[in-house]
């Protein structure tokens, strides 16, 4: 991802004004905004100062009671890093989908294992809010895919609920529901018509 759609990200997720990441990297607000259009890139020692704002979360060193929540969950849910898609904690249920312990997966990226519906929904966070704070969760469906080399996923429904961590970062609790249990709490629905087909 390009650094101008990544800043603007962040930024919302972190519930950053333009104008404090203007302040942080010593620039006016309206560079803020062309670094986020991508009409110009941030120098090195800008990259450098946006180090808040950048980062993303590699562990739950400060979340410890979140992550015995995730781990000891008896649903398939995991936990990841909402700019980098990074692995955070994993239940037992999710791990028993997966052809690798959850450990081997710690810290890595999963966007490269996404379905092709998790990748259109992705694509729709914007447009529903999502890193404008206009929502706390989104719901889709998946398709199973059971041949997978490394993740093997469940058919069903895919829910998708923003959390900020201790340290303020931004972090997304993935949980995967069966057929016939579509969450009824008000999550914005990421796919047009029930795909049972019912």
């Amino acid at each position: 991802m390009k650094i101008g759609p990544l800043l603007k990200r962040a930024r919302a997720l972190r519930r950053w004004k333009q104008q404090a990441v203007a302040d942080l990297a010593g620039v006016a607000q309206t560079t803020v905004s062309r670094w986020e259009s991508g009409e110009v890139e941030p120098s090195a020692e800008h990259l450098r100062r946006l180090a808040p704002v950048l980062s993303t979360v590699s562990d739950l060193t400060r979340d410890s009671g979140l992550k015995r929540l995730v781990v000891t969950s008896p649903l398939a849910v995991h936990l990841i890093c909402d700019l980098s898609h990074r692995l955070l904690a994993a239940s037992p249920a999710r791990e028993a989908e997966w052809l690798v312990p959850a450990s081997d997966l710690h810290g890595e990226p999963l966007f490269p294992f996404a379905t092709d519906e998790i990748r259109e929904a992705e694509s729709r966070l914007d447009g529903i809010g999502w890193f404008a704070d206009a929502t706390t969760g989104a719901v889709l469906w998946v398709r199973g895919r059971e041949r997978a080399a490394t993740i093997r996923m469940a058919t069903g429904y895919c829910v998708w609920e923003r959390l900020l961590l201790n340290d303020g970062s931004p972090a997304r609790l993935v949980t995967t529901l069966p057929p016939g249990m579509l969450p009824d709490s008000g999550l914005i629905r990421l796919f047009d018509e029930d795909p049972r087909g019912t």
